[in-house]
């Protein structure tokens, strides 16, 4: 297996009630499906921030101006169409006014139309029930280090 080292970055979206934003993707390879929240690669010559602000407005259409300055590193190591991805992802945080805002997938190119399947607006406290694997694993962590005077406070993340 084909092993790319790619950084990249990501946004911890949360709606007024604490809901956290997943986006689904199914992997044309082999068909699995993993939730994550919304981002991408980093392009040559842009920062962490303005990748996140960028991926931010083609995967889902919010506002970028949402996204805060300040992120957590995360060591991924991910496979995807038969490839395996490695690399330092930067976690941001962007809060927004409303109770689930509404997406749009404008933004996004041909093959990740085809690919995500669905997003999801859920309940921190709810992310375990999800039936498909929520990637990165410690996402309660990364999310707990950016916003940690939020609800899930004290709960143990490790």
């Amino acid at each position: 297996m084909n092993t790319t080292h790619r950084p990249a970055a990501r946004v911890i979206c949360l709606d007024a009630a604490h809901r956290l934003l997943l986006l689904r993707w199914r992997d044309p390879f082999d068909g699995a499906r993993l939730w994550e929240p919304p981002g991408g690669g980093i392009e040559a010559g842009e920062t962490p921030l303005a990748a996140a602000r960028r991926e931010l407005a083609e995967e889902t259409g919010l506002d970028p101006a949402a996204v805060r300055d300040g992120s957590v590193p995360v060591d991924r190591d991910v496979r995807w169409n038969g490839k395996r991805y490695i690399g330092t992802e930067h976690f941001f945080v962007a809060q927004f006014a409303d109770e689930r805002p509404s997406l749009v997938r404008t933004g996004l190119l041909p093959d990740e139309q085809a690919n995500l399947d669905t997003h999801l607006w859920i309940a921190w406290s709810d992310l375990s029930t999800l039936s498909d694997p929520v990637e990165p694993p410690q996402l309660l962590a990364v999310l707990g280090t950016l916003v940690p005077d939020g609800p899930w406070r004290g709960l143990d993340r490790a």
